[in-house]
């Protein structure tokens, strides 16, 4: 026996205790179980009688299961650890809904415009001219409506159904082939077919002037502000200042072959 032997035969247990943890790559620490997140009722339960009380349960898998996930309901246990080594994550946050909220939804909706399917009122209208040429119709700013029959125009007033008549020329003029309000809804315009324009006071009834800057009937007339526009079928339109001391009036003409039709401003 050598006397390396020797020593190793008398080395005192302690020492070969400790040498034995140096060489060991397992040397690790105690792992120290979070008191604060531990549920001790469950642990207890699942220590003692848990696993005792399902040894009485059935073979079937599935009632195993199904008595787990009771006893898990009843006890609020959301675990199955014994030992809780760190605290249960917060509760995830909802997220937030990307639909826009009602409120936003009402002011950004825009309100449909209602569309009634009857008419509110129905006014008869004999001897008008069928004519798309002619502006026999016009709807003033004072809630009246001036409208050309034959020879004749006639106000109805929006506000209290009350029709008057206005003027009504003999066969030489007419037939009237257009009228038309001026911006204050108190003088009306009216275009005749032997190429005359009337200026008429709707207040009064009274005929103001008559202007005769064309050769052909007028069909179209046109305010703004104090000044009239007219046209023609002598293919000229002529513009007139009125309401002064005197009047000022300028034409001119189109090609042979046109006609001035609609609202002069468009």
């Amino acid at each position: 026996m050598d006397a390396g032997s020797r020593y190793n035969k008398f080395r005192p247990p302690l020492v070969n205790q400790m040498s034995h943890k140096k060489n060991s790559h397992e040397n690790l620490d105690r792992f120290i179980p979070n008191r604060s997140a531990m549920d001790f009722d469950y642990a207890h339960y699942m220590l003692s009688g848990g696993k005792v009380k399902r040894e009485h349960i059935g073979v079937n898998l599935a009632s195993k299961e199904a008595y787990s996930k009771q006893i898990t309901e009843i006890f609020n246990m959301n675990r199955t650890r014994i030992l809780a080594f760190k605290n249960t994550p917060p509760p995830s946050v909802e997220r937030v809904s990307e639909s826009p909220s009602p409120i936003h939804q009402s002011r950004t909706v825009k309100k449909r415009r209602y569309i009634p399917q009857f008419p509110e009122r129905t006014l008869d209208a004999p001897e008008i001219l069928d004519d798309f040429y002619l502006n026999l119709l016009d709807w003033g700013s004072r809630n009246v409506i001036a409208i050309a029959l034959g020879n004749s125009v006639y106000l109805w007033d929006a506000s209290d159904g009350s029709t008057t008549e206005l003027l009504a020329v003999n066969d030489d003029f007419g037939p009237v082939t257009g009228v038309s309000w001026s911006p204050d809804g108190r003088h009306l315009a009216v275009a005749l077919n032997n190429s005359h324009v009337q200026l008429w006071d709707s207040q009064s009834s009274q005929l103001l002037r008559t202007l005769r800057g064309h050769r052909l009937r007028v069909g179209s007339l046109d305010w703004n502000g104090h000044i009239l526009t007219t046209g023609g079928m002598d293919c000229r339109s002529s513009t007139t200042i009125t309401f002064r001391s005197h009047i000022k009036s300028s034409s001119y003409g189109l090609e042979s072959g046109w006609l001035y039709c609609g609202d002069c401003s468009s």
